[in-house]
């Protein structure tokens, strides 16, 4: 179609008319005198309109599905990472409850030790520091943590410090092949000096190559002059083996400590010792052995005693010793007791010239003591002149 004067003026009439059936319309309201049209042209134009949608819907939900493909790609990833923060929440509150387990059990181990502590978390292992046993903690020198304190943790013994910065420190652990301290045997009080072998187990030498040690045997840190780098009564670990080896000046037992040096992370630094040594009693108390148990323990017992006749045969012959020591004591007091009358009576009381000149005699070569009492003993009656 041209674009020409009678075009242009037919456009002009539709569009006033369209004009005035709006404006009558809006006046009219809901009686407008339009409705009847509106409802004629819905009757005849719905079906078409409704055949049309049926045929074009699939095409345009097609169209639709690629353009909002995007968006559910975005929503999925969205749902996603709030399900990744929920597992991190939920892993942080469980990580959490354990954090507050390790600080319960330091604080109760250091209250029953009375050391003074400064808490720290371990935010470094080793590899920084070379090859030795080592983690780094987030403690120092504005923390009051200085050279050569002892490290522990709810456990027992972690280990001590080396080098100390303003806000960090590096700690030795226990089972670095560097690492020594002595040690005391739980009621015996055996000392000994733990070595570390780099693995979770520790070599003890005992000092007393008879000392008697079993497995299940519980240590603890003997302590240092001036208490660095070790206070004493830390708990260090207990005893898995005993080597039986006679001949050797010390004794060494296989000791299995009870940090775990890999699983390592709230830590104590002791700053302040304890007044008083507190010896045995920061280890945890022992079950109570059941009757399995006790017979094990005796079996073991017996065990050791036939691995080792030679340790065994020397007690009974000490135990003997002390036994006929303790008979030939209660002998001499029953002998002293019965020969002091005789002893305390004169050899010469009632004695002839003869015997009282014999005594003098036996009293110049000393041995008047004996003489006076075969006398008084020979002679019941004192002899006549005849």
């Amino acid at each position: 179609m041209r674009d020409t004067r009678e075009s242009r003026l037919l456009l002009v009439l539709l569009i006033s008319i369209a004009f005035a059936f709006i404006t009558m319309d809006i006046r009219g309201g809901d009686d407008s005198p339009l409705d009847g049209a509106r409802e004629a042209a819905a009757s005849v134009f719905g079906p078409v309109e409704e055949g049309v949608a049926g045929a074009v819907d699939p095409v345009a939900n097609a169209i639709a599905a690629v353009r909002e493909s995007g968006e559910r790609h975005d929503r999925i990833s969205e749902l996603e990472r709030e399900n990744a923060e929920l597992r991190q929440q939920l892993g942080s509150d469980e990580h959490q409850a354990s954090r507050v387990e390790q600080l319960d059990e330091l604080l109760q181990l250091a209250g029953a030790g009375q050391y003074g502590i400064v808490g720290a978390q371990v935010i470094g292992i080793g590899a920084a520091q070379g090859f030795s046993w080592t983690v780094t903690i987030d403690a120092g020198s504005e923390d009051g943590i200085a050279q050569d304190m002892t490290v522990l943790n709810g456990d027992g013994l972690v280990g001590r410090v080396t080098t100390v910065g303003p806000g960090t420190s590096t700690v030795l652990l226990a089972n670095d092949p560097d690492f020594t301290v002595g040690t005391r045997l739980e009621g015996s009080e055996e000392l000994g000096f733990a070595t570390g072998r780099g693995d979770n187990a520790l070599d003890v030498q005992l000092l007393n190559q008879q000392a008697r040690v079993e497995e299940g045997d519980r240590m603890v840190t003997f302590g240092s002059a001036g208490n660095k780098p070790f206070v004493p009564g830390v708990p260090v670990g207990e005893v898995v083996s005993v080597d039986r080896t006679t001949g050797d000046l010390t004794r060494t037992v296989q000791v299995r400590p009870y940090v775990e040096f890999t699983q390592l992370d709230l830590v104590g630094v002791v700053v302040e010792p304890p007044r008083d040594n507190p010896r045995d009693s920061v280890l945890p108390p022992r079950p109570e052995a059941s009757g399995d148990q006790a017979a094990q323990e005796q079996e073991q017992e017996d065990q050791a005693a036939d691995e080792n006749p030679e340790e065994s045969a020397g007690d009974g012959a000490e135990d003997a010793v002390a036994r006929r020591g303790e008979d030939e004591e209660a002998d001499g007091d029953g002998a002293g007791a019965t020969a002091s009358p005789a002893v305390s009576a004169s050899p010469t009381a009632g004695a002839s010239p003869e015997a009282t000149e014999a005594t003098r005699t036996a009293e110049a070569t000393g041995t008047a003591e004996a003489t006076g009492t075969a006398g008084a003993t020979e002679d019941d009656e004192p002899p006549t002149r005849s």
